[in-house]
């Protein structure tokens, strides 16, 4: 709570001619993209889809950049447990990705070796190092993520989460 304080009032802070920001920055505009929440519901409902023709039961979760839930699905018997595992595994590959270019979360957890902590320190909350989940992008821009978890390897979840991904490529402009 303290930290959403302190964004919230240096947020506040005035910007432009005299203030913390000098009137170039000010002017500045950031344009980013983001994926529309049909796209997200057919994502997830194709990767769960396509586990469950393999006799997966997954859920599938689209994250957006601000590591927020845009389209969730649980399939049919999916343990509750997924629910947090295709979370995380979105959340880890937008979080981590963007630093390499590391399209998906099973890339992270190769390079890191599963390894739990890095330089000793200790591993982020919701960051497993686990194959599973997809950056979304149009061309290099990242614009969201799906994680599916539940299948019996995170290789598996990927493969569902390509399929998602795939149901909704050709409309990512």
């Amino acid at each position: 709570m303290r930290d959403n304080l302190v964004v919230v009032l240096l947020c506040a802070l005035p910007l432009g001619a005299g203030g913390v920001i000098g009137p170039a920055l000010a002017q500045n505009v950031l344009t980013t993209h983001r994926l529309s929440a049909g796209l997200a519901a057919e994502a997830v409902a194709e990767a769960v889809a396509a586990c469950a023709k393999q006799g997966y039961r997954v859920t599938a979760t689209v994250v957006d950049l601000d590591g927020v839930d845009q389209a969730s699905l649980r399939g049919d018997g999916a343990s509750m447990t997924t629910l947090d595992g295709a979370h995380d595994k979105a959340y880890t590959v937008l979080m981590l990705g963007a630093s390499r270019n590391e399209d998906s979360s099973g890339a992270i957890a190769q390079r890191s070796g599963g390894a739990p902590s890095a330089g000793g320190l200790a591993k982020p909350p919701h960051i497993p190092l686990l194959g599973g989940a997809l950056r979304i992008k149009i061309g290099d821009e990242a614009i969201a993520a799906i994680g599916v978890g539940g299948a019996p390897g995170g290789d598996l979840d990927e493969a569902c989460a390509k399929a998602g991904l795939e149901k909704i490529s050709a409309r990512l402009k």
